[in-house]
């Protein structure tokens, strides 16, 4: 575990987009596809959207990093999605994929799982053209402000959206609470907030380099959701069997998936 944790000037300075894709989400064996982790997320995000009943007009996707996965569902479900990251290399990778340029991730596995789950199957193309047409927009985000998009101010949204953000952003509990109540802030009243996680880890590395995660667990995320204002409509959490080759690239031992509804400000 590294003796500090990870601060925001190193990720500026190390996060590499393109190692870190290959390495989480390549295909057979990437860390997320070998836990079936991704697999999880998208068809629970897949439920969210559809019978979970989160909708509305603007959607804001809280630290996707280079990834746009995380948002193959919400695109049928909003009218407009903002993604917001901290590294300047994220974002421009980001705007990239939205312009179409060649030479980047291959997201076609997630792209046919999501088809598949919508009744699509085959329109890949189709599927990627609408969630090009519903980001509308790449911004700079720091969760630890408490407008997280400082200097930027939006409206309310209906629904926050934040996976594998959270746990590389918080030092401690105290921090995560925080930070809860600052993506609160961008949140109607009645809006849901989407959290995607993994938990029992303390690091992860992308290349040679090693970041820093808080270990969380579900009694702390519950206890969190419930004091900063909100309500769980769907909590699930993915064991994780243990491969030394994988644990020694990410060593979270699970992964967990939060719906919650804001009912109150706090």
């Amino acid at each position: 575990m590294a003796s500090t944790f990870t601060g925001t000037q190193v990720y500026q300075n190390d996060f590499d987009p393109k190692i870190y894709l290959d390495t989480y989400y390549g295909a057979e064996n990437g860390v997320f596809i070998k836990d079936k982790y991704l697999e999880f997320i998208l068809r629970k995000l897949h439920a969210a959207f559809t019978t979970g009943g989160v909708k509305g007009n603007s959607l804001i996707d809280i630290g996707p990093g280079p990834a746009i996965y995380q948002e193959l569902s919400a695109c049928e479900a909003f009218d407009e999605i903002t993604a917001a990251d901290f590294t300047d290399r994220n974002r421009e990778y980001l705007e990239r994929w939205r312009r179409g340029e060649p030479g980047l991730f291959d997201w076609t596995p997630a792209l046919k799982f999501v088809c598949d789950l919508e009744g699509h199957s085959g329109k890949l193309a189709e599927k990627e053209e609408k969630l090009r047409k519903t980001l509308k927009r790449v911004v700079k985000c720091d969760v630890t402000k408490s407008n997280p998009l400082d200097p930027l101010v939006l409206p309310k949204v209906d629904c926050v959206l934040t996976v594998g953000c959270l746990e590389c952003a918080c030092k401690d509990e105290e921090a995560y609470g925080n930070v809860i109540r600052n993506l609160s802030s961008l949140l109607k009243v009645g809006g849901h907030l989407i959290i995607g996680s993994i938990m029992g880890s303390t690091i992860f590395r992308c290349g040679s380099k090693q970041f820093s995660l808080i270990n969380l667990n579900s009694t702390f995320l519950k206890k969190v959701m419930t004091e900063t204002g909100f309500i769980i409509e769907d909590l699930e959490v993915l064991s994780r069997d243990y491969d030394k080759a994988m644990f020694d690239i990410c060593n979270h031992t699970s992964g967990i998936f939060i719906l919650a509804r804001k009912i109150k400000d706090v």
